[in-house]
């Protein structure tokens, strides 16, 4: 006799994705519940302004990337500098209003801390991004001609 299989998953993974949806529902209601028209136009903006600012602006430069080292002949060099570049624009998508004093006034009003550390320490984590980057670039690129027979070289 066959045995019977749900369609989607096993049922604890029904389980965990009903109890996603009732988290993401809780969230939704207590979010909407002061500000609703303010929640629904960041939402709606934040999805304009990525859309139509930061989606052509961030292809091109992958473009411009892809295009460059394709040039040099080095296009496996370009994860080496699409990930750090991810990570740091992602930390200053995040924190664009500390890092650049936008809200350093209500940071410190809030939190009585000084906002002023945020852009040396963004622009330090973007250079270990980097420079970390870079390191494992050249170990594997060193590794990888330590490993080629002396012809080819």
């Amino acid at each position: 006799m066959p045995r019977f299989r749900f369609p989607v998953g096993s049922p604890l993974q029904l389980l965990l994705l009903l109890c996603s949806f009732a988290l993401a529902v809780y969230a939704g209601i207590r979010l909407l519940a002061g500000d609703w028209l303010g929640v629904v136009l960041w939402i709606v903006g934040a999805a304009l302004l990525h859309d139509l600012v930061l989606l052509p602006l961030y292809s091109a430069l992958d473009r411009a990337l892809v295009a460059g080292c394709d040039a040099a002949g080095r296009r496996s060099l370009v994860p080496y500098v699409r990930v750090p570049a991810l990570l740091s624009g992602l930390l200053l998508l995040v924190w664009a209003p500390l890092i650049l004093g936008l809200s350093a006034d209500r940071y410190r009003s809030a939190t009585g801390l000084d906002p002023d550390g945020f852009l040396p320490r963004w622009l330090l984590i973007t250079a270990v991004l980097f420079g970390g980057s870079a390191l494992v670039c050249v170990l594997r690129l060193r590794r990888a001609t330590k490993h080629r027979s002396p012809a080819a070289h």
